[in-house]
């Protein structure tokens, strides 16, 4: 449930003490944060981005790569508009059907030096299109290995997958949240981010901390406390104390960018509107985070859309306006840097129909572009997700360890469930018109 108004006002009214951003006076052509807004070199910094997050894969000099497509995919995003890209940064050697392979690591300090290589390639390819990245670390979700994986590699409880129908939701969550309070797996992760933070690129030869195409370091995709009331409630306070530690901990690797969680906003915090504030408070959180999943979480009946979209489109915007609320409360930015919904018929070919996802986008859009004329933290949103000249390479269009046409459904979901194909002519629209817009401010 979501907490009364009382309890979040009182839960804010502590945070401006914590709420400084650590990024106020940042380099030349560096995202910084100044009084609650993104600023670049002292203007607002406003985009349209999408998630790409095998860019790095695309970038990699083995043969799963791709650097030409690589350069296609951000021509094309580049001529929509699109400008802020959110991209995946790890990646763990998981025994989950569905994650990836090949990865950034397994539970040794021997890193890829392909996908390693290939952030190089793709850092430097968007440095030179004038757009900026968001990398996220880790993962509560196992299609890239993430939490699961560090877990499994320090023998915290019996590992299973998610989806395994002998342990049902929210055991796999429960499960995942583990992994703030493990000391050996948060060993291995902070050895990962002090090679990755530190990395120099073989590209360009700059510090990753002098590479102004970064906007921010992201803890997770979607880090949350737990899935059920009764372990996540006790498990905030390690999930708080992970968060401001970590996020710290990069600070001090590199003071030239921003950092953001990447949760999802309330309902990825136990559906507590005070666990979102708490989870931002930390002055070395520089912006507030938020994702909009209609489908996912039942608010949209993907096999009854027509009928259900109205009411949960209602939903979505409460949703998106509360989370505004908070942010003004903590006196941060905002990025909504997720939100999709399926194709009409739940349809994953490219050109099929999306009549109710190009008005979802136009409804996201439209939150966003009113609180940016009214000067509110909104910064930008992130679709999800680009799938660009990517195809699904089976029947069933379920992603198979191997495969190498990448799109921006993740291996845990049907290729095309939510992405969008570079042939999709109306929302392609929709997203070149929202970027107009955003440009005119």
């Amino acid at each position: 449930m979501t907490l009364s108004r009382r309890a979040v006002l009182a839960a804010l009214a502590a945070a401006p003490a914590l709420a400084t951003p650590a990024a106020a006076s940042a380099p030349k052509g560096f995202v910084a944060v100044r009084d609650g807004r993104l600023v670049l070199d002292g203007k607002p910094y406003r985009f349209v981005g999408g998630n790409l997050w095998y860019g790095a894969w695309l970038g990699s000099p083995a043969a799963y790569g791709d650097r030409a497509r690589l350069g296609r995919e951000l021509d094309k995003l580049k001529s929509l508009g699109v400008t802020n890209l959110r991209i995946l940064g790890s990646g763990e050697r998981s025994p989950a059907k569905v994650a990836l392979d090949p990865t950034f690591r397994g539970p040794g300090q021997d890193y890829s030096a392909d996908l390693l290589t290939g952030l190089d390639v793709v850092l430097a390819e968007m440095g030179k299109r004038d757009m900026k990245a968001v990398i996220y670390l880790n993962n509560f979700w196992d299609w890239s290995g993430g939490m699961p994986a560090y877990l499994n590699w320090t023998g915290n409880g019996a590992w299973f997958q998610q989806g395994d129908p002998a342990h049902p939701w929210p055991l796999f969550a429960d499960y995942s949240a583990r992994f703030y309070g493990d000391d050996k797996a948060n060993a291995l992760f902070r050895h990962y981010v002090k090679a990755l933070v530190g990395r120099v690129s073989t590209v360009t030869g700059k510090a990753y901390r002098d590479d102004p195409a970064i906007m921010a370091w992201q803890l997770a995709n979607e880090p949350r406390p737990g899935g059920s009331e009764a372990f996540g409630v006790g498990n905030l306070p390690t999930y708080y104390r992970w968060i401001s530690e970590t996020a710290a901990y990069i600070k001090t690797l590199d003071a030239n960018h921003l950092v953001s969680t990447g949760s999802e906003g309330a309902m990825g915090c136990l559906e507590r509107e005070a666990c979102v504030v708490e989870a931002h408070k930390p002055a070395a959180i520089d912006y507030v985070t938020l994702h909009v999943w209609p489908n996912n979480w039942g608010w949209i009946d993907p096999k009854n859309q027509p009928a259900t979209y109205a009411t949960g489109e209602a939903r979505c915007i409460d949703y998106v306006t509360r989370h505004i609320a908070l942010a003004k409360g903590l006196n941060k930015p905002l990025v909504i840097e997720e939100f999709g919904l399926i194709r009409d018929d739940r349809a994953f070919a490219p050109d099929a129909p999306a009549s109710l996802k190009d008005r979802f986008y136009k409804t996201i859009h439209g939150l966003a572009l009113a609180d940016m004329k009214a000067g509110g933290p909104v910064a930008g949103t992130n679709f999800w997700a680009w799938n660009g000249e990517g195809r699904a390479q089976h029947p069933d269009a379920w992603f198979a360890k191997g495969d190498k046409s990448y799109v921006g459904d993740p291996p845990q979901e049907e290729q095309g469930l939510f992405g969008v194909f570079d042939t999709d002519t109306s929302t392609l629209a929709v997203i070149a018109e929202h970027a107009k817009a955003v440009a005119a401010l």
